[in-house]
């Protein structure tokens, strides 16, 4: 019987590699399972190495976790905070480029979204999907004091207009990571529709009509009912 040539020795990973592989390995289980279901021993396992060498790396499965949302954080901060860095673009264009910019980051990088809506459990986590979403509102306020400067409206709601339009955009973002239908062009233009054309026709002094406006039954479906002194606009 003939011996082969003995097989070459895989190449060691660097600790930076092996760092990085077990961030991938991490963020598949934590999207799989959440913080709660994982262990350092199946991290362990399907990265090919002892436990000790995740602890060496993230002092335990918490460090770990912490190091992968703190990652994903980053990244969804700076996607969308590079779609809004824009000048001389229509309000309704940024819109469009901030919809598309969060739906091709739930596209590319599932996992790490996934992680991100469950709003990270571990205390000692500074950032969650709830504070980064402030994040974003914030910087879209300019948009939104812009626009409201255009129609002559007050700019101190812009605060809280920015948090109603970037959260209405989160939402979506988690609805479109499980269904992944209709495309997310499609998905991002009717985003668009909804809040831009709610832009722009916003009230100088809303206020509550719950028991005000009747509701009546036509062949459209129901729509308020008019008072006599309402005109067309």
């Amino acid at each position: 019987m003939t011996v082969g040539a003995p097989l070459p020795r895989r190449a060691r990973m660097t600790g930076a590699e092996r760092r990085e592989q077990l961030l991938d390995v991490g963020r598949t289980l934590f999207a799989e399972r959440g913080v709660e279901g994982a262990s350092v021993e199946e991290v362990a396992a399907r990265a090919g190495v002892s436990k000790p060498v995740v602890y060496e790396h993230f002092g335990g499965k918490e460090g770990l976790y912490r190091t992968v949302v703190e990652r994903e954080t980053a990244l969804l901060l700076r996607t969308m905070t590079e779609a809004l860095d824009v000048s001389g673009l229509h309000p309704r264009a940024v819109l469009e480029r901030a919809a598309l910019s969060l739906l091709d980051y739930v596209e590319e990088n599932a996992e790490g979204f996934r992680i991100l809506v469950r709003d990270a459990p571990v205390p000692s986590t500074g950032a969650t999907f709830a504070t980064l979403i402030s994040d974003i509102a914030r910087q879209v306020e300019h948009l939104m004091v812009r626009e409201m400067a255009r129609q002559g409206l007050p700019a101190d709601a812009a605060p809280m207009y920015a948090q109603m339009l970037v959260g209405m955009v989160s939402l979506t973002g988690q609805w479109w990571l499980d269904t992944r239908e209709p495309p997310k062009a499609v998905v991002a233009a009717h985003l668009v529709n909804l809040s831009w054309n709610g832009l722009s026709h916003l009230e100088v002094t809303p206020r509550e009509v719950t028991g005000e406006v009747p509701v009546v039954r036509s062949p459209g479906g129901l729509r308020p009912q008019r008072s006599r002194s309402a005109t067309t606009p």
